[in-house]
């Protein structure tokens, strides 16, 4: 077996917030001192990889722009694969989402379109989820980067993808194709971005719900940390099981 490619979600692993998980630094000095491959993910699509590395980087977490993979990035290459150049998308995002469709080849219009492609934004507008289910009544494909209900801000939750994909679906009944984690289809995306085999990653996350659930469908390896989301008393909860569980990423030697 090859040396080991490590997926490591961002929130609750590597940052709470804008503050670094103690130990984090350290552990990503390991990984560089012992050459390992290594993708920062995160179903978060407003920001672009070279604004998470500046946000790391203010963290005091040195983790370079080619090494973080976001929803965003994934939708992107998903819609490449199935359209190629030239396509055409409704966009509701930031520029995190708005970059990756521009590199994927996609036109971004705000007349018809063969896409609506649903992100997030600092604050949705009606006027765009009005428009989104018009188009999507009129036959456009709908799909969305994730399926998070909600985020974390400076002044507690607000609603994410999943919560306003839930609005239109119930206004068009057409369901969204998710491409974020939990889907296979982003951790795949992951595995060829590193060009590694799955046999020989680990993903470590603190949601058993997106990355625990995604590596283990991926046929991962998964490590399960307590510093973010889920709780010791829960993980039994679930029928699936991460292959190890820690404390938080200080605790992982590559």
């Amino acid at each position: 077996m090859g040396r080991r490619a490590y997926f490591i979600d961002m929130d609750g692993v590597l940052v709470s917030g804008r503050t670094p998980i103690p130990g984090a630094a350290e552990f990503l000095s390991r990984l560089r001192d012992t050459d390992s491959q290594f993708l920062v993910l995160t179903n978060n699509p407003i920001f672009t990889p070279r604004d998470l590395a500046h946000r790391l980087q203010t963290a005091g977490l040195n983790v370079p722009e080619e090494r973080i993979f976001t929803s965003a990035m994934a939708t992107a290459r998903f819609l490449h694969r199935q359209r190629g150049e030239g396509g055409t998308a409704y966009a509701i995002g930031e520029s995190g989402l708005t970059e990756a469709l521009h590199k994927a080849g996609f036109v971004l219009t705000d007349g018809d379109a063969e896409y609506v492609v649903l992100g997030e934004t600092r604050g949705f507008d009606l006027e765009q989820i009005t428009h989104a289910i018009n188009l999507i009544q009129g036959g456009a494909h709908f799909i969305a980067t994730n399926p998070d209900a909600s985020g974390p801000t400076e002044t507690g939750i607000a609603p994410a993808c999943g919560a306003v994909a839930a609005l239109i679906e119930t206004a068009t009944g057409k369901k969204p194709f998710f491409v974020g984690k939990p889907n296979p289809l982003m951790m795949r995306t992951d595995l060829n971005y590193l060009e590694v085999h799955s046999e020989d990653a680990v993903m470590i996350g603190d949601n058993m719900r997106t990355d625990i659930i995604g590596g283990v469908e991926a046929g991962m390896e998964t490590i399960l940390v307590l510093s973010g989301v889920t709780r010791q008393e829960d993980v039994g909860t679930y029928a699936y099981q991460p292959s190890r569980i820690a404390l938080s990423v200080a605790d992982i030697q590559p």
